[in-house]
């Protein structure tokens, strides 16, 4: 019999711009363990990069970078060709925008996560992924582990592949407030819809349920999380009606789940 899966709960912050804001990002930052952190290609700039990573601090949550492809006016929910050595480039820049301000506030980097269109074209090609993923190993020096910054990604595609391939540590992620259709693939939208708070209990007890550690899909189906997983980061974002009680909801089914199963 397995055990329920160790969850965290993880959020997409610090997407606002100048003088717009995305995002209750003070009542979220309460909620969460780890916060991915915009950095400047689909969201952000220096001004809400330095007041996100701030505001982590106070709130006890690790960080992580969330860069995009360089696309603005699309939020980063478009893709676009690029090579991986062009990606690879793409990803530096911008991971090493927030560790400027990791550093300014004595935190490390815990991960990186890739932001929208480019989360799925890196799960998709292992090229892509073993680009994306290689840019944790520039940044071991930041990391908190000696094992060195992890990167987060869905199980069982590219990213776990490429990971595992580098030696880079991996966090196994599922979204809450997302759909995945019945081959498994991560259904992103440019806008999110609403999601009911039942919809998301039922689909996290699903996944960490002892007896489960499945997806649920659109039609109807439970697919496995994936192989060598132990442990999964439950996303909600900050832009879907209504994050802070999906959070809420999250983070109380994962305190719950988390102290049965011994690991708090």
């Amino acid at each position: 019999m397995s055990k329920p899966l160790k969850a965290t709960v993880n959020c997409d912050m610090g997407e606002g711009f100048s003088l717009y804001t995305i995002g209750d990002d003070e009542g979220l930052m309460k909620t969460i363990h780890l916060a991915n952190v915009a950095c400047g290609f689909h969201a952000s700039d220096f001004s809400v990069m330095n007041k996100t990573v701030a505001l982590a601090k106070s709130n006890n949550v690790l960080v992580g970078a969330h860069p995009s492809l360089p696309d603005l006016q699309g939020f980063g929910r478009r893709e676009m060709a690029i090579e991986p050595d062009e990606l690879e480039s793409c990803f530096i820049y911008q991971v090493g925008a927030l560790d400027g301000f990791l550093r300014r506030y004595g935190l490390p980097m815990n991960h990186i996560k890739p932001h929208g269109s480019v989360y799925g074209q890196t799960a998709r090609s292992i090229d892509l992924a073993r680009a994306v993923v290689g840019v944790t190993k520039i940044f071991k020096s930041s990391a908190a582990s000696p094992q060195g910054v992890a990167f987060m990604g869905l199980a069982g595609t590219a990213h776990q592949q490429a990971a595992e391939e580098l030696g880079v540590p991996f966090i196994a992620e599922w979204f809450a407030d997302l759909d995945y259709n019945d081959e498994g693939k991560l259904l992103i939208t440019k806008k999110h819809d609403s999601v009911p708070i039942e919809v998301v209990r039922q689909r996290v007890n699903t996944s960490l349920g002892l007896w489960f550690h499945k997806v649920s899909t659109v039609g109807g189906k439970l697919l496995d999380i994936g192989a060598n997983v132990a442990e999964v980061s439950i996303c909600c974002h900050s832009d879907t009606p209504g994050a802070v009680e999906i959070a809420q909801a999250v983070k109380a089914l994962v305190d719950e789940s988390n102290r049965e199963a011994g690991y708090v």
